[in-house]
């Protein structure tokens, strides 16, 4: 069973959409971050 499928189930992508919020705040974090050191 592959992890990402081509056409996933709504469960799986509801997972990947948490998935990729949860890293999209991290990059941000880690922009803003980098932008507020001096």
């Amino acid at each position: 069973m592959p992890v990402l499928d081509p056409q996933p189930k709504n469960g799986q992508k509801k997972l990947l959409l948490v998935f990729g919020a949860m890293l999209l705040v991290t990059v941000v974090i880690g922009v803003i971050a980098s932008i507020a050191s001096p």
